[in-house]
C-alpha cells in the first residue's frame, strides 16, 4: 500500500486550482496524527503550500516554475468550503468603478467568516470580517458601489455617487436605491439625494 504522504499527493494533484487540503479530508487514510505528519512532510518538500493553521494548497507547476496558486481562486474555494460570503474590499470596489485611480497595494477580502491571513508564498491575503450590509451580494454592481461608498466615507460620498449616476446602468441604480433600508443613514441619505432628489 502506498504511504499516506503519496496518496494525499496523488488525490491532491487532481484538484483544481486554488483548492483547499486538510487533514479532515484524509482521515480514511489513517490517524490524525499520521495524516498531519504526511501534509507536513509534504510542505517540507514543497509538495504543498501552507496557507493557514491546518490548511494546504497545491503549488502550481508552470514552465518558469512552481508558483503559488491565484489568490481569488483560494479565497473563492473558501467561500464554498466554508459556506462564507467573500467579497473585494471598498478600496478595490472603488478602483474597480473607476471612483479612485488608487490601485490597492495590500489584497484584501470583506467575509461574513472570522477575520484571518492566508500566506501565500510571499504574498499575504488578509480576509476581515465585515457586517452583513457590506456583503450584499444581490447584485456586484451594486454591491461594489457599497463598499466603494463606505471605503471613500461620508464626505466623498455624493461625489461619488453623481459619478457612478453617470456610469451605473438603470438596474443597478434601481438596487442601490432598493437597499438603502439596509445601509447605515449616512449613506442611504447620501443615495436618496443623488438618486431620487435629483431624478
Amino acid at each position: 500500500m502506498q504511504p499516506i504522504a503519496q496518496r494525499i499527493l496523488t488525490q491532491a494533484k487532481t484538484l483544481s486550482e486554488g483548492a483547499l487540503i486538510s487533514a479532515k479530508e484524509f482521515l480514511h487514510l489513517g490517524t490524525r496524527a499520521a495524516v498531519d505528519q504526511a501534509l507536513k512532510r509534504l510542505e517540507e518538500k514543497k509538495e504543498l503550500m501552507r496557507i493557514a493553521r491546518g490548511v494546504y494548497v497545491r503549488p502550481v507547476q508552470t514552465r518558469f516554475g512552481t508558483r503559488a496558486p491565484a489568490p481569488e481562486k483560494v479565497v473563492a474555494n473558501i467561500a464554498t468550503s466554508r459556506a462564507e460570503t467573500v467579497v473585494s474590499h471598498g478600496a478595490a470596489a472603488a478602483n474597480a468603478l473607476g471612483l479612485t485611480t488608487q490601485v490597492p497595494t495590500k489584497l484584501v477580502y470583506l467575509t461574513s467568516g472570522r477575520s484571518r491571513r492566508l500566506h501565500l508564498g510571499a504574498q499575504v491575503v488578509e480576509m476581515k470580517n465585515a457586517p452583513p450590509w457590506m456583503l450584499l451580494p444581490s447584485h456586484r454592481a451594486a454591491g461594489e458601489a457599497v463598499r466603494a461608498l463606505e471605503w471613500i466615507g461620508q464626505r466623498g460620498a455624493s461625489e461619488a455617487l453623481k459619478t457612478l449616476k453617470r456610469t451605473l446602468s438603470p438596474a443597478t441604480v434601481e438596487e442601490l436605491v432598493a437597499i438603502r433600508p439596509a445601509l447605515p443613514s449616512w449613506m442611504s441619505e447620501s443615495i436618496s439625494q443623488v438618486f431620487i432628489a435629483h431624478a
